[in-house]
C-alpha cells in the first residue's frame, strides 16, 4: 500500500490540474480501496491497444495516461522517422470525452512538431483505418473502447499500413512511454500543425466500401433492412453506404441514432448481446423486415438478425457470420478465377470450419491470436499474397485489405448482399448457412465470458488460468483430449502419444484442449477487460438439411455436458 501511496502522491505536484490534485486528497482521505484500484498498476496496451475506465489515476483512461502514451509514440515516430514531415491522423468514437481526449492528443503531437489529421467529429474505426493510408500518415490513432460499458474510454494506435501496431513497433513504443515521467509530456500544442479532415476523406472511404462491398446482388427492391447504430459512429457512414449500393428500404432506428456516449436505450451498447438490438429486432417484427444490422460504439463489431426456418428473428453469431461472409467472397473469387496466391483468415479461439471450408477451396488458411491487428499483420507480412476476406468470432469481419482492421461499414454491405442474393434466389441467409454445415460439418460455438472487477478480480482470473492449465481434463463429454496448446509456452502436446509440435504464433496466455472428435475448450483472459474467456467448440454431421434442427439440439446438449463438467454452467 506504500507504495500505491507514493504513486498517487507524485500526482500532488503543480504539473497536475488542481481539480486532479483535490480528488487525490479526497481518496488517500476518505477512500483507500478506490485509491489502491486507482493507482496500483499502470493503464497498458492490450490486444485492443489502451482501453479502461475514465478517471484520475494511473489506472485510469485521462489527459496525463494518454497524454504521456502520446509522449511516448511521438518520440518513437521521431526516432524511426527522422528527418520525415511526420503525419498522424486522429478519429473518434461517440463516448463521453472522446472530443476533448481526442483533441489533447492532437495537441501533444503537434507540440512535438508533428503534423495531426484531426477529424472534425466522430467516425467510424473503419474509416481512421482507411484513412492512414489514403492521407499517406506515418501513424494513425482513434479515441474508443468499442463495445465497453459508458465509464470506459479509450485508445488504439495504426502504423503506416493501416492496421494496428504489432510487434516489434508496440514493444518498442511501450518501452519509450515507460521510460517517460507525467512531467515529460509537452502539452504547449502548435495549432498550425493540426488541420481538421472530414468530408474528402469520407467520399474517398464510402466510395472504397461500395467498391469492396457491393457485389450487384438481385433483389434490393425488395430487401427489407432495419438498422441501428446503437447510439454510435456508425450512422455517419453505413446509410449511405448501403443507400449508393442501392439499398432503398432501410428503416432507421431513430431513437438510437443519435450518438450518446451514455447509450440510454441498451443495457450495454454491444451487439454480440441480444438485448442491445431488441429494439431493433421489434421493429423488424412490426414491418416484416428480412435483416437487422447493429454495429458497436465504433462501427468495428456488427450484430446480423435474420430470420429462421420458422419465420422468427434469430440472431446469428460472429462465427457464423463470418463463415456464410467467407464463403459467398471464395465464391465470388471462384467465379473470376483463382490465382493460387489466395488465403482467409481467422484466430485460433474462432471456429474450426473456417479451415474447413478453406480446404474445399484450396485457398491457404491463416491462423492468429485474438484481435484483428494479427490478422492486419498477416497482410502486412505476405505481400505476395491475396487476402480474400476474415474474421473472428466477436462479430468481427474484414472484406478485402482497404481496411486493416474488422469493418463494419463494409460488412454490413456484404451482409445485405448475400442475404437480398438469397431472397431472389429462393433461399435465405439462414438457409445458405444451413447448407454450409452440409457441405463443411456443422459446428456449434458457445462463448462463457466470467467478469472479474478490480486487483483482487486480476489476481482471481490468473488463479482461474493457472488451475485450467495445471488441472488438465482427459475427457470432455466423453471424448478424450488428445492436444494440449500452450501459447504461454508456444508447444502444441499429445498427451497420447508424447508428441510435441512447435506453435509458430506469438506467446499469448491462451491453452486449448482438443479431443479425439474435434471438441476444442480455449481458454483466455481478456485484453481489454477484466474478464476471463472460455471458448468452446463442438461439430457433428449433418448429412441434409432437412435434419439441421435434431443436429443443432445434440449440439447443444453436448454443450450443456460440457459447461457442467468445467463448473461453467
Amino acid at each position: 500500500m506504500d507504495a500505491i501511496l507514493n504513486t498517487a502522491k507524485s500526482w500532488l505536484t503543480d504539473f497536475f490540474d488542481p481539480a486532479v490534485k483535490k480528488e487525490i486528497q479526497d481518496l488517500i482521505a476518505n477512500d483507500t480501496e478506490e485509491l489502491k484500484d486507482r493507482f496500483y498498476k499502470n493503464m497498458e496496451f492490450g490486444t485492443g491497444g489502451m482501453r479502461g475506465v475514465m478517471g484520475v489515476g494511473t489506472n485510469r483512461i485521462n489527459k496525463y495516461t494518454l497524454g504521456k502514451s502520446t509522449q511516448g509514440l511521438s518520440n518513437y515516430l521521431k526516432k524511426v522517422y527522422d528527418g520525415e514531415n511526420i503525419k498522424v491522423v486522429i478519429a473518434f468514437d461517440c463516448r463521453n470525452n472522446s472530443d476533448t481526449l481526442a483533441r489533447t492528443v492532437a495537441e501533444v503531437l503537434s507540440a512535438n512538431g508533428i503534423n495531426v489529421y484531426l477529424f472534425s467529429s466522430l467516425r467510424t474505426t473503419p474509416e481512421l483505418s482507411f484513412a492512414v493510408r489514403h492521407l499517406k500518415c506515418h501513424a494513425g490513432i482513434v479515441l474508443t473502447a468499442s463495445h465497453n460499458p459508458p465509464e470506459y474510454n479509450g485508445y488504439k494506435v495504426y502504423w503506416t499500413d493501416g492496421g494496428q501496431i504489432v510487434p516489434p513497433q508496440d514493444g518498442e513504443i511501450i518501452s519509450e512511454i515507460n521510460a517517460l515521467a507525467y512531467e515529460d509530456i509537452n502539452f504547449d500544442a502548435n495549432e498550425s500543425l493540426i488541420k481538421l479532415i472530414d468530408k474528402e476523406v469520407d467520399e474517398a472511404f464510402f466510395e472504397a466500401s461500395v467498391a469492396n462491398g457491393n457485389f450487384d446482388a438481385k433483389g434490393k427492391d425488395n430487401f427489407k433492412i432495419v438498422f441501428t447504430s446503437l447510439h454510435g459512429t456508425s450512422i455517419t457512414a453505413i446509410p449511405e453506404v448501403l443507400e449508393r449500393a442501392g439499398y432503398k428500404n432501410v428503416t432507421i432506428i431513430e431513437e438510437q441514432a443519435v450518438p450518446n456516449g451514455n447509450f440510454p436505450t441498451v443495457k450495454s451498447p454491444n451487439p454480440e448481446e441480444s438485448e442491445a438490438l431488441s429494439m431493433a429486432i421489434k421493429k423488424a417484427e412490426e414491418i416484416g423486415a428480412d435483416m437487422v444490422v447493429g454495429t458497436d460504439p465504433d462501427s468495428d463489431r456488427l450484430g446480423i438478425v435474420v430470420r429462421n426456418l420458422d419465420g422468427q428473428m434469430e440472431i446469428v453469431n460472429g462465427n457464423q457470420a463470418m463463415v456464410l461472409m467467407t464463403k459467398f467472397l471464395l465464391e465470388q473469387q471462384k467465379e473470376k478465377g483463382f490465382k493460387g496466391n489466395e488465403f482467409v483468415a481467422t484466430t485460433i479461439v474462432s471456429t474450426p470450419m473456417m479451415e474447413k471450408m478453406a480446404n474445399a477451396y484450396g485457398v491457404e488458411f491463416k491462423t492468429a491470436l485474438t484481435g484483428f491487428k494479427w490478422i492486419g499483420k498477416m497482410i502486412k507480412d505476405f505481400p505476395e499474397s491475396h487476402f480474400v476476406g476474415g474474421g473472428e468470432e466477436s462479430y468481427g469481419y474484414m472484406v478485402g485489405d482497404f481496411v486493416r482492421d474488422k469493418d463494419a461499414v463494409t460488412s454490413t454491405l456484404l451482409a445485405c448482399e448475400i442475404a437480398s442474393q438469397a431472397k431472389a434466389n429462393g433461399s435465405s441467409f439462414y438457409k445458405d448457412l444451413i447448407q454450409c454445415y452440409v457441405d463443411y460439418g456443422f459446428y456449434k460455438e458457445k462463448l462463457i465470458s466470467i467478469t472479474k472487477k478490480g486487483m483482487s478480480g486480476a489476481e482471481e482470473i490468473k488463479q482461474m488460468l493457472k488451475d485450467f492449465k495445471e488441472n488438465p481434463v482427459s475427457t470432455v463429454a466423453g471424448s478424450k483430449v488428445v492436444w494440449i496448446e500452450d501459447y504461454n509456452t508456444s508447444i502444441a502436446k499429445n498427451v497420447i502419444t508424447g508428441e510435441e509440435k512447435a506453435i509458430d504464433i506469438p506467446k499469448s496466455n491462451v491453452l486449448i484442449y482438443e479431443t479425439e472428435d474435434g471438441t476444442r475448450i480455449a481458454a483466455r483472459p481478456s485484453g481489454t477487460e477484466p474478464k476471463v474467456k472460455f471458448y468452446i467448440s463442438t461439430n457433428g454431421k449433418l448429412e441434409k438439411a432437412e435434419d439441421y434442427k435434431k443436429v443443432s439440439a445434440e449440439l447443444d446438449e453436448k454443450i450443456n455436458t460440457i459447461l457442467g463438467e468445467l463448473n461453467l454452467g
